[in-house]
């Protein structure tokens, strides 16, 4: 291929991508808005590098530094910078589209195959995940350089992912509410807009600082998981549904944790922690970028009057649009309460078993690289070791995913919780030897933590009735980020234990979650998710 078309090519993938952002942003405030939104975030983080650049000798070490008049403008860029852009997308006429948006249901096709579309949008929201997980999963590596820069200890830093993951929460509350409003696509624009400017943690001199930036952080990254949920599901096949959500879960927190600890292992011993930070600016413009390649949602855009482009988004996904008849208006608003031990018991073993995974990931697996580094083990060391681990992982997403979806939904989550037992198991053995790899006990860990999250959200979702679905998967969905905050509060409060001692203490509720699962747990596969509300009573969810 000569030089000629290649810079055909390019330019024809240029004014794809140019058009498909054009029709995201038509029918919105204002165009010019979000773009020099953009701008402006971009312009306020670069305005930080020259201090970083100037810390060379020192190591890039900041702390204690005044920041400068430049740093302070590109502070203020970022901010109006963020509100511009949410300005800019925000669609016109909003009252009118929430009334129309009341009276639209867009279901999947049941039987349909898999074409290009599907496969393209998985591939798409894969990459986006990846980005998005890697954000708290870099919490972890920057620990040890925090510890030491900063000069405070183990529980100061502990404010950090506390105050991360606090941000999680506010993020996946807030987020449903935007991607209503804003629609799908343009909520995934606005949490990158967002990771953007969160990168200037990179270059803050003050621990304080970077508590907030990353409250700030961790509000666009827990926004995008529901948001990526909710699209596929409206997307996907039903038949296909399970398996797609689980792999598209799994490979992307996998992947997250790989991108964490991978560059951690290259850019760390050279440019210090502070680089995990900065790495948000070409990471989150690339996820600006992504957007393009997102559809719409055929429900937003038909509440907008867009019909003729959610046709066209329906025709590539198999997906149909109906009204919503008398009878769908009239559930709306009523409460239904949990009925039925099988209910009450499913319910508790499900929200043990994510409460178990929020203890394990935001507390075993967070504090490993600085359990290592004080083992003696150098932070490049340590981090490729951890890669080196999520790599092993990598492949057993798939295997994940094809347990859920063609031999046992019920018995891919026991699995996944009995390689997590095991690991956890393994890493107690490690610490009472005091010698020995921690690639098995970490892979194992890994394995099983994100197999066990990329399956019990979608598990929760084919488990219950209609009427309480929604909130037995918000709960269960709050369940992984409590775990995660209990830890961190925990540490936060002086209580700081061994590596063996928190993987000995985990190992209760993550043992009685899979007892529990086991009893209570029902088989989803192959049923039709109306049966749940076919009979009125507990009777059905008694049975297995």
């Amino acid at each position: 291929m000569t030089t000629r078309h290649l810079m055909a090519v390019n330019l024809r993938g240029l004014w794809g991508t140019m058009q498909a952002m054009r029709s995201t942003l038509s029918d919105r405030q204002a165009v010019w808005a979000f773009v020099l939104g953009c701008i402006a975030v971009t312009f306020g983080v670069c305005a930080h590098l020259p201090m970083f650049a100037m810390a060379r000798s020192m190591h890039y070490r900041l702390a204690g530094m005044p920041m400068d008049s430049m740093m302070l403008f590109g502070m203020a860029l970022i901010v109006l910078g963020t509100l511009t852009a949410a300005y800019g997308l925000l669609p016109r006429n909003v009252a009118a589209q929430r009334t129309a948006a009341a009276d639209i249901i867009v279901a999947p096709p049941e039987d349909a195959a898999l074409g290009l579309a599907h496969w393209g949008l998985m591939a798409v929201l894969v990459i986006a995940l990846i980005i998005d997980v890697m954000k708290p999963a870099s919490l972890g590596f920057t620990v040890p350089g925090m510890v030491s820069e900063y000069g405070v200890p183990k529980k100061t830093v502990s404010l950090v992912p506390f105050f991360a993951l606090a941000g999680t929460v506010v993020g996946s509350v807030l987020w449903g509410w935007i991607a209503d409003l804003y629609g799908r696509k343009a909520s995934i624009l606005l949490s990158a807009v967002m990771f953007v400017g969160t990168s200037i943690c990179g270059a803050m001199p003050s621990l304080a600082w970077n508590i907030a930036m990353c409250f700030m952080m961790g509000a666009a990254a827990g926004g995008m998981l529901p948001v990526t949920y909710a699209l596929l599901a409206e997307m996907m096949p039903s038949r296909h549904r399970g398996w797609s959500l689980v792999l598209v879960g799994g490979l992307g927190a996998v992947g997250g944790y790989f991108a964490a600890s991978g560059m951690s292992a290259v850019l760390q011993p050279i440019f210090g922690w502070r680089i995990l930070w900065l790495a948000n600016l070409p990471t989150g413009l690339t996820l600006v970028v992504l957007g393009a390649f997102i559809p719409e949602s055929a429900k937003f855009l038909l509440a907008r009057g867009r019909t003729s482009e959610a046709e066209a988004v329906m025709r590539r996904f198999g997906a149909k649009a109906q009204r919503a008849g008398p009878a769908q208006h009239a559930q709306k608003g009523v409460s239904h309460a949990l009925t039925g031990i099988g209910l009450y018991g499913q319910l508790a073993a499900l929200s043990l078993c994510a409460l178990s995974w929020g203890l394990i990931n935001f507390g075993v697996l967070l504090w490993l690289p600085a359990d290592l580094v004080a083992k003696g083990y150098s932070v490049g060391v340590s981090s490729r070791l951890l890669a080196e681990s999520a790599l092993i992982a990598f492949p057993t997403v798939f295997v994940a995913a094809l347990l859920y979806s063609r031999w046992s939904t019920k018995g891919a989550l026991l699995a996944m919780t009995a390689i997590t037992l095991a690991g956890l198991l393994l890493v107690l053995r490690l610490e009472l030897a005091g010698i020995g790899s921690p690639v098995l006990p970490v892979a194992l860990l890994i394995v099983g933590t994100n197999g066990i999250i990329a399956i019990v959200l979608p598990y929760v979702a084919e488990s219950f009735p209609l009427r309480v679905r929604a909130r037995a998967t918000g709960w269960v969905a709050a369940c992984t980020k409590g775990g995660g905050l209990l830890a961190q509060g925990l540490t936060i409060g002086g209580i700081t234990l061994s590596m063996g001692r928190s993987s000995l203490l985990v190992m209760v509720p993550t043992a009685l979650s899979l007892v529990l699962v086991a009893v209570f747990g029902r088989e989803t596969r192959g049923r039709d998710l109306r049966e749940l509300d076919a009979t009125n009573g507990p009777s059905i969810f008694v049975e297995r």
